[in-house]
């Protein structure tokens, strides 16, 4: 890895959303998200050295993700929690007394993934939506911090004394977010702590960091970036596409939408440039060297994958931190054999530790 930049963190994913596969569109109840599966992947990532994991957050698919990292904040030892919620369903000092417990339960290692999608049976557009999630973030963060609130807003109109629950630290545990239209991007530059992006090409992540650290700076803040992938590595890159053709062999397309329109986030404008990597890839479906479309044809958000033999995905990974990423979190099917793959091939030989 670059030895010129910060140890990068490298993480997970709790597949706690009815999203584990060992072929893409075949549902297999043994993948099927529960308690024990989702535990099991929490232990072998923590085993295998990963920094952090990813809990997300759904409604109708799969299990409750606060509950789960309640449960699992005690029985893990070192991997850092990343709890994926969502801003406006809980009332705002609930929540933080509620993340503020996980965190002690824990021992100091709950980090929160904000989520900004719409309620169930409640749509707001774009703007609207981010300015409540905004609010949410700017006052949750203050109940983590320990301080009283006195803010009246569109959203959150809220008078309180300081919580008597604190975090380990007494502060709020870092934010990370994502989201890819300009009131998003907005919300990022202003309140987040890690920006958030999904697979794109190097020169596109680029991009995405240049244009967010511009945007971070107009309000005197500098943010960490962070992107949110799948990988296959196998010991060479011939067996890695195989793996990868594989994975995609008993779906088709019309079965493919139908997973992809499951999701809360299956139309925004990050979907849509996944949408567009996947259409301008080559017969394979690769963007470019080592960036695999395919997964994308039953996922409506990250829908790429870093494909390669384990110097392949180092490479990948040291070309993604020159353009400027902090941060990885990282999936791949079935999640706990893709687990100890990584870890084994390519994990062992990075440094990395968590973001400070």
């Amino acid at each position: 890895m670059n030895d010129k930049r910060k140890k990068p963190e490298i993480s997970w994913f709790g597949a706690l959303c009815d999203d584990d596969y060992e072929f893409l569109g075949v549902v297999d109840p043994e993948l099927k998200s529960s308690w024990e599966h989702c535990r099991d992947i929490v232990a072998c990532a923590e085993e295998n050295g990963f920094d952090n994991i990813l809990l997300p957050s759904g409604y109708t698919l799969g299990i409750d993700a606060t509950a789960f990292a309640s449960a699992v904040s005690v029985a893990t030892n070192r991997i850092r929690l990343l709890l994926a919620v969502r801003m406006g369903e809980l009332w705002l000092p609930q929540l933080a007394r509620q993340m503020a417990t996980i965190d002690q339960m824990s021992g100091g290692r709950l980090t929160i993934n904000i989520i900004s999608s719409d309620l169930p049976g409640q749509e707001l557009e774009s703007e609207p939506r981010y300015t409540r999630t905004r609010e949410y973030m700017k006052i949750l963060r203050e109940l983590l911090n320990g301080n009283s609130v006195n803010y009246h807003g569109e959203f959150v109109d809220l008078e309180i004394e300081a919580p008597r629950a604190r975090t380990v630290s007494g502060k709020c545990p870092p934010f990370y977010f994502g989201g890819f239209s300009e009131a998003a991007k907005e919300t990022a530059a202003m309140e987040s702590d890690v920006f958030l992006t999904w697979p794109d090409t190097v020169k596109g992540v680029e991009s995405i960091v240049s244009d967010m650290r511009k945007r971070a700076s107009g309000y005197g803040r500098e943010l960490k970036y962070g992107l949110r992938a799948h990988v296959i590595v196998r010991d060479s890159e011939k067996e890695a596409r195989e793996a990868a053709n594989r994975l995609i062999s008993h779906l088709d397309d019309q079965k493919g939408e139908a997973i992809r329109n499951l999701s809360l986030d299956s139309v925004s404008v990050g979907v849509s440039r996944q949408t567009e990597l996947r259409e301008n890839s080559n017969d394979d479906g690769f963007i470019e060297e080592n960036l695999w479309t395919g997964v994308g044809r039953a996922r409506s958000g990250a829908g790429a994958a870093i494909v390669g033999d384990p110097d392949q995905v180092k490479e990948k990974l040291n070309a993604y931190m020159n353009a400027g990423i902090d941060a990885f979190i990282l999936s791949g099917y079935p999640h706990i054999s893709e687990c100890e793959s990584f870890g084994k091939k390519v994990l062992q030989n990075i440094e990395h530790g968590p973001l400070t």
